[in-house]
């Protein structure tokens, strides 16, 4: 009977974990060369080929900030490792749900968009959330603007 070693190393653990780092470090690279910051943790893109018009308009790949969509033989393509995820492409892109974005923020809130109104909406509801902010660390609360004014 062998025995067991004390030693339970998962060695495909090992390289999957190695290899993640090493393409998140050349992602890393890719997108400091064009200078645009990354905002979300992951991320995934798809474009439907059934219905997008690449051909006719290419808006999509004029759009993009970092060059992750491209022009092959009769279709869009896409290199996973540059997209930021921002959704410029869908927010130009005349067909709706031709190009499908999902994304998880820092805080772990996940986002999922294939129409320019909900890329809109989320863009609006993200601002409304900072500008209330920026007016809650101006304006002092009811609390704080009476005690700082209480007559003696």
């Amino acid at each position: 009977m062998p025995e067991k070693s004390s030693s339970n190393v998962d060695i495909f653990g090992l390289l999957s974990v190695d290899k993640d780092e090493a393409k998140k470090k050349q992602r890393k690279e890719l997108l400091a060369a064009s200078g645009v910051k990354e905002f979300f943790e992951e991320g995934k893109i798809s474009i439907d080929k059934r219905t997008c018009w690449g051909l006719e308009c290419k808006l999509c790949i004029k759009a993009c900030p970092t060059n992750a969509l491209y022009w092959k033989t009769g279709e869009v393509g896409i290199v996973e490792d540059l997209c930021v995820y921002c959704g410029a492409c869908v927010l130009c892109c005349m067909v709706d749900d031709c190009i499908e974005v999902e994304r998880k923020r820092e805080d772990g809130n996940a986002e999922h968009f294939s129409k320019p109104k909900e890329v809109v909406k989320l863009q609006d509801k993200i601002n409304a959330k900072k500008r209330f902010q920026r007016v809650n660390d101006v304006f002092p609360t009811c609390e704080a603007y009476c005690e700082r004014y209480k007559h003696e």
